[in-house]
C-alpha cells in the first residue's frame, strides 16, 4: 500500500490506521478489564463481502458502541472466535469501515474530530440541531457520502439517531437501502448504557456484562418492498419494535431509567 494513500474522503490509509491501532490499544480494557462483553455472530462477519455492506444497530452511547464494533469486526476478520482476546488484531486493522455520525458530535472538540478522521461519515440531521427540534431536507451530499462510503466498504448506522431507546426508525435508513441495495447486517447490543456515559468516554460502572449479537443479514425486497416495510423490518431486527416493551412492566421500566440517573452521577473517568 502506498504510503500516501488515500481513501474516497481524502483521508491518509497511513494516518488511519494508527489511530484506529492507538485508540484500539487505550480502549480495549473497557471491554474486557473493566467490563466483559459477550459476542455473538463472528461467522457472519467473516462471510460478508468487503463492500457495500450495511450494519444497522440499536445505539447506547455515542462513541462506545462504535469503538467496541471496530474492535469485533477486526478480531473475527482475524480469526477470533466471539471474542477480542489478543488484541493483534488491531495492528492491520480494516481500513474500509465507515460508521454514520450527526456532524455537530463530530465537530464537538477535538477527540470527536480526531475520532471523525477513523471512519465518520458526518451528516446533518434534518430532525434535531444543537439541541433543538427542527424540519429541514435531508442533503443530497451527506446521501452520496453514504453510498461512497458503502461503495468503498463497510458502514455501520444507527437507524433511531439517538440513543434513547425505542425511538422511531428514521426513514432515511430504508431509503439507503432501496438506493445502494447494501446487504444489510442488524446488530443488537446492550450493556453499554450501564457501563458509560451519554458520550461513551467515561466509565460509570464496572464488571457490566455488556453484549453484541451479529445477525444474518436480512432478507430484503430492494425493488418491491415499501419504505414502511422496511422500517418495520428493521424495527424488529435491531429489537426496537414498540413490541418489545411489552416484556416490562411499568414499575421495571420506572427502576431501570431510576438507576440509569444514579449510575450517570456515579461516573468515572474510563481510563482511570
Amino acid at each position: 500500500m502506498p504510503l500516501l494513500k488515500r481513501n474516497p474522503f481524502g483521508h491518509y490509509l497511513f494516518l488511519k490506521k494508527w489511530l484506529i491501532r492507538v485508540f484500539g490499544v487505550i480502549s480495549h480494557g473497557r471491554y474486557r478489564k473493566f467490563n466483559n462483553l459477550q459476542i455473538e455472530g463472528s461467522e457472519v462477519l467473516r462471510n460478508l463481502p468487503d463492500k457495500n455492506v450495511l450494519f444497522i444497530s440499536n445505539h447506547q452511547t455515542y462513541f462506545a458502541d462504535v469503538a467496541a464494533m471496530f474492535h469485533v469486526f477486526n478480531a473475527a476478520l482475524k480469526g477470533r472466535e466471539d471474542n477480542i482476546k489478543n488484541i493483534g488484531y488491531i495492528w492491520n486493522p480494516k481500513l474500509n469501515i465507515y460508521f454514520v455520525a450527526a456532524g455537530e458530535t463530530m465537530r464537538a472538540g477535538l477527540l470527536p474530530k480526531i475520532f471523525a478522521y477513523a471512519g465518520s461519515v458526518s451528516i446533518d440531521r434534518t430532525w434535531r440541531a444543537d439541541g433543538k427540534d427542527v424540519n429541514r431536507q435531508v442533503k443530497n451530499s451527506d446521501i452520496s457520502n453514504i453510498g461512497k462510503a458503502l461503495k468503498d466498504g463497510w458502514v455501520i448506522t444507527f437507524p433511531q439517531g439517538t440513543t434513547t431507546p425505542f425511538k422511531p426508525i428514521r426513514r432515511g435508513t430504508a431509503h439507503i437501502i432501496k438506493t445502494f441495495k447494501p446487504v444489510v447486517v442488524p446488530i443488537v447490543i446492550d450493556g453499554f448504557r450501564r457501563s458509560f456515559d451519554k458520550k461513551g468516554l467515561n466509565i460509570k460502572k464496572r464488571n457490566v456484562l455488556q453484549s453484541m449479537v451479529i445477525k444474518e443479514p436480512l432478507q430484503i425486497d430492494y425493488e418491491n418492498e415499501e419504505i414502511a416495510e422496511i422500517v418495520t423490518k428493521i424495527e424488529f431486527a435491531i429489537e426496537q419494535h414498540p413490541s418489545f416493551l411489552k416484556v416490562l412492566s411499568p414499575k421495571e421500566v420506572e427502576e431501570y431509567f431510576a438507576e440509569e440517573e444514579e449510575l450517570n452521577k456515579q461516573r468515572t473517568f474510563w481510563n482511570s
